[in-house]
Order: structure tokens, then C-alpha cells, then sequence
């Protein structure tokens, strides 16, 4: 091959003639079968783990690395499974799966974007913990969005007064301190959500400030043929007891306002009523064991206002008789060998 002249086969003719080779086409088609194995067998194992997983995280990958991915794999070992692939075939094998299970359709319209699936059976708030918790900082970047607000805070930086200019342009205050550049105010650099412009970027990586950190995103949850956002999983059970009991009182007021008796409202209905019967009691001559207090009371309310310091008085001459009695024994006049 290194001389056309000395070799009987030209380059187009060997490139014809390996492909009419027997034992190559054998090796060729071989990889196809492999190929089409290899899909085979994840949809196998993507229907299985829908199958066996009623609780699914929808995650986004985004600037997630392999050795991350990695550590979040033997983080998540025991409790989770966490299955990449290529959108298309997800979709494919859910499309194909959905006779057996019509709900994974839900499913579809959320597979878009660098996205993947972390399968589990636990408590879903102790899993997404540990699905957050794996983070890694890293740099800005520039065209990168800011998933957060970055601000540069006041104070001397390592760097020289050559850099003054850089500084100046990015409107940013300083003054030389000992030799060094000294921002005199925090900065709020970038803003969440703002794309990350070569002059931020190159600035952090000079004042060495990693402002992002990275990890797996997740975006919504799967659980048991439901599909909600995450933020659901903050709600603890004091926040379902308050709302329930606000919707109780509600169901109360609404049931007294339009005289409509529910559970809620008989109790407050209940307590109306006996208040009532303690008026009409008060301004007629009928009464009844509980209305004769309320009876006594209108009769001589004076009476109520005296027996409570008469019978603080009663106690605290009760506390005195016995010292009485001491100093008593004590000054009778004489010792006892006189």
C-alpha cells in the first residue's frame, strides 16, 4: 500500500474489497447485532426498573461529570438506581411499555433536555437529600447561566496594581492597600439566571472564587402514577395539620354564616345555643343548674369580688396562728428551773 505501483490493488479496490470479504462482513454484521443487543437490552432494563421502582426523580445533568456521576451512583447504592440514555430511546421504550402501564405517559412531555432517571422504593425526602447533597464547586464559565447570584465581597485581593484597569472597567472600586488591590464594597457581580460574560468569568478565576457548584437537578417526581414538582416534598406534616385545620375553620363559618349544619359547625352551633339559654335564663325566671351561677352572679356581683381576697385572707391567718403559738410558749415569763 505504500506504492500503488508495486501493490496489484488500488485504494478504492482494497476499500471494495475488504467489505466483499466474507470474514469481514461476518465481524461487520456482528457489531450490528451488537448494537441492536446492546438497545435490546436497555429497553429491557428501563421497562424492568419501571416495573419494580414506583418512585421515579427526574433529573437534569447538566455540567454533571463522570466522576461525579460516579459518586452519586455509590452514594445512592441500596437505595437507588440511577439510569441514563438518549431521549429517543426513553421515549421509545415508555411509548412501547404504556398498554402495560398507561401512566408512564405522564412521563413524556418531561423527557426533554440532558435528563435521566433516578429509580427508588425509601422515603423520597431522605433520597432527594442525598441526590443535593452531592455537589461539586466549580468555576464560571463564560455563556454559562448563572444558576445563582454572585457577589464578590469587599476586602484586599492578592492581586497587583496592574490590574487597576481591569477593575475600572468593570466599574468596580478599589484602592491600593501594601502593595495589593482592595475592593472598598461588596459587588454583586452576577445575577441569577444572567449569562456569564468573559469579563465576570475571567475576574472570578483571578481572585480564585468558584461562586457555582454542580450536581444532580432535580425536576420532577414520579410517585406511584403522579407526577409533581419537587417542592411538594418540603411540605412536613405540621403544614398539613395547619392547612387542614384552616379549611375546617373555614368550612365552620361558611356553614354558621348560611345556617347549613355540618361536623365542622356543630360544636360552634352547640355552644350558640347554650349561650342563648344562659340569656333567656338571665332575663326570665326560668333557670337550671348551669345558670344558676350566672343567676347568682347578676343577683350580687359584689359577692364575687369579695370571696376571693376573704379566702386569701383566711389562708394567711391560718398561716399565722401556728407562729403565734410559738412566741407564745416562748415568753411565758419564767425558765424552766425557776
Amino acid at each position: 500500500l505504500a506504492s500503488s505501483r508495486a501493490s496489484p490493488f488500488r485504494l478504492t479496490p482494497l476499500v471494495t474489497l475488504v467489505f466483499k470479504n466474507p470474514s469481514l462482513n461476518q465481524s461487520v454484521n456482528m457489531v450490528k447485532e451488537d448494537r441492536a443487543t446492546w438497545k435490546a437490552n436497555y429497553f429491557l432494563k428501563l421497562i424492568q426498573l419501571l416495573d419494580d421502582y414506583p418512585k421515579v426523580f427526574i433529573v437534569n445533568v447538566d455540567n454533571v461529570g463522570s466522576k461525579q456521576m460516579q459518586q452519586i451512583r455509590i452514594a445512592l447504592r441500596g437505595e437507588g438506581v440511577v439510569l441514563m440514555g438518549k431521549n429517543t430511546m426513553i421515549r421509545k421504550a415508555i411509548r412501547g411499555h404504556i398498554d402495560s402501564n398507561p401512566n408512564l405517559e405522564k412521563l413524556l412531555p418531561h423527557i426533554k433536555q440532558n435528563v435521566g432517571f433516578v429509580f427508588c422504593k425509601g422515603d423520597l425526602p431522605d433520597v432527594r437529600q442525598k441526590i443535593l447533597s452531592n455537589k461539586v464547586k466549580a468555576p464560571a464559565k463564560a455563556g454559562a447561566i448563572a444558576p445563582l447570584d454572585v457577589i464578590v465581597p469587599k476586602g484586599t485581593t492578592s492581586l497587583g496594581p496592574e490590574k487597576t484597569s481591569f477593575f475600572q472597567a468593570l466599574q468596580i472600586t478599589t484602592k491600593i492597600a501594601r502593595g495589593c488591590i482592595e475592593i472598598l464594597s461588596d459587588v454583586h457581580l452576577i445575577k441569577m439566571g444572567d449569562k456569564v460574560g468573559a469579563s465576570e468569568a475571567t475576574l472570578l478565576n483571578m481572585l480564585n472564587i468558584s461562586p457555582f457548584s454542580y450536581g444532580l437537578r432535580i425536576q420532577q417526581v414520579y410517585d406511584n402514577g403522579s407526577v409533581y414538582d419537587p417542592a411538594i416534598l418540603d411540605i412536613t406534616e405540621d403544614d398539613i395539620v395547619k392547612m387542614f385545620l384552616a379549611g375546617v375553620a373555614n368550612v365552620a363559618s361558611v356553614s354558621l354564616q348560611i345556617g347549613y349544619p355540618t361536623v365542622a359547625s356543630v360544636p360552634h352551633s352547640m355552644a350558640n345555643g347554650f349561650k342563648n339559654l344562659l340569656a333567656i335564663a338571665a332575663e326570665t325566671e326560668i333557670t337550671f343548674k348551669e345558670a344558676e351561677k350566672v343567676k347568682a352572679f347578676l343577683a350580687d356581683p359584689t359577692a364575687f369580688a369579695v370571696a376571693a381576697p376573704v379566702a386569701a385572707a383566711t389562708e394567711t391567718k391560718a398561716e399565722a396562728a401556728p407562729a403565734e403559738e410559738e412566741e407564745s410558749d416562748d415568753d411565758m415569763g419564767f425558765g424552766l428551773f425557776d
